[in-house]
């Protein structure tokens, strides 16, 4: 397990906003100790989860696209999908085959005044996807998951110009905590 000084970086900056609302919602569905399974590397908010209790696995960067078998696994109690389905073609696909009973996830939401993320060194730090809220809403009951919760945040930056203004007051964030039908 890699030591938590290597993520010090996050302390203070913008992640810190969403993972306290992030690890709040969670908690707050889902309370510890919950087996979880988190898709997506082991990253900063896997090892919150991990120190505030959850006993978390992670996938290990597999193409979620392509390859469900991570999520076939049955004896989870929760998947987690904290921004992992905005970089996906077809994020139907695997929230189909998850065989868990719950799923929370959350997304950055489509920001009318901003392009869509998009990495110019790194080939998969893209976002395929930037929903909506009724979209992300809609993709969970197409995929045969019904939503109990939903919450939404800002995401304000310490910059001058529109765009960090329009940060403050507009929603950059979505979760949503879903149950199997």
């Amino acid at each position: 397990m890699p030591s938590l000084t290597r993520f010090k970086m996050y302390e203070n900056t913008f992640p810190e906003k969403r993972y306290h609302k992030t690890l709040s919602f969670l908690k707050e569905v889902t309370p510890p100790p919950a087996k979880v399974l988190d898709l997506g590397v082991e990253n900063p908010f896997s090892i919150i989860m991990k120190e505030n209790g959850y006993d978390v696995t992670n996938t290990t960067g597999e193409d979620l696209d392509n390859d469900f078998r991570a999520v076939k696994e049955e004896s989870y109690d929760l998947v987690t999908a904290f921004e992992i389905f905005e970089h996906l073609l077809a994020p139907y696909n695997i929230l189909r085959e998850i065989k868990a009973d719950k799923i929370i996830a959350s997304v950055p939401l489509k920001l009318w005044f901003a392009p869509a993320y998009r990495s110019k060194t790194d080939k998969w730090d893209r976002h395929y996807h930037e929903f909506e809220d009724w979209q992300f809403d809609w993709l969970f009951e197409k995929s045969g998951w019904k939503i109990k919760k939903t919450e939404k945040w800002t995401n304000p930056v310490n910059k001058i110009g529109i765009r960090p203004i329009l940060r403050k007051f507009t929603p950059r964030y979505y979760a949503v905590y879903a149950e199997r039908i």
